[in-house]
């Protein structure tokens, strides 16, 4: 626990000296828009290789089979979710979000089903280790498209490369842990079926907003930035093509 402390605390110095009083989302500056617009066509070619025709296959999947999937991967989010609630002074949501993780991880096995809400645990928004960071004072530096993982921010990518070095409990049991429950393998599988879900979901609204956009590069990076500063403020305000946490059912008007 104290490794994890002082990487986060080191984490939040080079975030915070990057761009400390930068909140707005109108201040994130394109520091290497070149190197951004080459990475974003490298995802676009991965996307309709690869990306699209799987969310196109899954969305044909039943209906309950879909809703299975997304309940465990919001359940297994509460690993994240739960210390970054702790980390921001929201304890009361970090107890609920824990005995969600423990009734959904067993009565609902491994999360398949959502029992948590019906006994009446509320379901927050997810948390992770770049709201953290912002709500802790750090800016967000400078607006980065990283290769397969897509639109970020200097201050997302430092939350990003913590979790995955001390602050992701599925990613230090699956992939830095050898035991016999989980494989290595279980932490990539369940992040690609986790893109895949989120394609799929918006798989309409992202090919219109493709379509209709002039600059689709532009676009997205708006809407990125404007959909994280709603989690950051724990907004639930709907804003110009951004519906909840996950970018669902996006209106690109």
């Amino acid at each position: 626990m104290r490794k994890i402390l002082i990487i986060f605390l080191i984490a939040f110095s080079v975030t915070f000296s990057a761009n400390a009083k930068s909140n707005d989302t109108g201040n994130v500056k394109d520091c290497s828009e070149g190197f951004n617009r080459a990475s974003f066509k490298f995802n676009q070619v991965l996307d309709k290789a690869i990306v699209r025709p799987l969310a196109v296959g899954y969305r044909k999947l039943p209906n309950s089979v879909r809703i299975i999937t997304s309940n465990f991967l919001n359940n297994l989010s509460n690993l994240i979710t739960i210390p970054n609630n702790a980390l921001q002074g929201e304890f009361g949501k970090a107890g609920n979000n824990l005995a969600r993780l423990g009734i959904n991880s067993t009565i609902g096995i491994i999360g398949l089903f959502d029992v948590a809400t019906s006994m009446g645990f509320e379901e927050y928004e997810k948390e992770d280790y770049g709201q953290s960071l912002a709500v802790l004072g750090s800016g967000p530096g400078c607006y980065l498209v990283l290769p397969i993982l897509g639109p970020s921010t200097a201050r997302d990518t430092v939350g990003t490369v913590f979790g995955m070095f001390g602050g992701d409990p599925w990613y230090n049991v699956t992939v830095k842990n050898d035991t016999q429950y989980f494989r290595e393998s279980d932490y990539y599988i369940s992040k690609s079926v986790s893109g895949v879900d989120f394609r799929a979901k918006n798989l309409d609204a992202l090919d219109n907003l493709e379509e209709n956009s002039m600059d689709f590069y532009a676009s997205v990076k708006s809407l990125y930035l404007q959909d994280r500063q709603q989690k950051i403020l724990n907004s639930k305000k709907t804003i110009e093509a951004q519906d909840d946490s996950e970018w669902d059912e996006i209106s690109p008007e």
